[in-house]
């Protein structure tokens, strides 16, 4: 048997962490409830680079630090769900570039929802000066560990 751990002894970077996941848990949740229960937290990778653009799956992999071969794998398994499109470029036949679906801004418009009532929930809980405060702290710890600017570009990478 482990001994349990008490989540005031955590450092400041594993609690966040885990409180990360944990909000991404019960946003899954969320969408789920709502009927996309077959989107998963890497997608989100994906989609925030299909949210103001049209890349190439060649884009894609360049973005995200993977293979050619990974990202056409999963933008054929979102493409498979209804999430995503292959649409040819108005200027060179051979290129196809990935874009939302109706579906796929269906998804990004309910998991933005989920978010905001966890924050109001959250908010509420906690109180609103402790809940900006805590915002406030991990802004600046973002921005003090090099973060804020991928954030800024909608440029996260996923952790390896």
């Amino acid at each position: 048997m482990s001994t349990p751990v008490d989540p005031s002894d955590l450092d400041l970077g594993t609690l966040a962490l885990f409180v990360g996941s944990a909000a991404a848990g019960a946003v899954q949740e969320d969408l789920a409830a709502q009927g996309f229960g077959d989107l998963r937290t890497s997608h989100g990778y994906v989609f925030q680079h299909l949210i103001d653009a049209r890349p190439t799956v060649s884009d894609l992999s360049a973005r995200l630090d993977m293979t050619q071969q990974g990202a056409s794998k999963v933008v054929a398994e979102l493409e498979q769900l209804g999430y995503v499109e292959r649409l040819p470029s108005a200027h060179d036949a051979r290129v196809r570039h990935v874009a939302l679906t109706r579906r796929g801004k269906a998804a990004v418009t309910a998991a933005r929802d989920a978010r905001q009532r966890l924050e109001r929930r959250l908010r509420e809980r906690t109180g609103t000066p402790d809940f900006d405060a805590a915002r406030s702290v991990l802004i600046g710890l973002l921005d003090e560990l090099g973060g804020t600017a991928a954030v800024s570009r909608r440029d996260v990478r996923p952790p390896r």
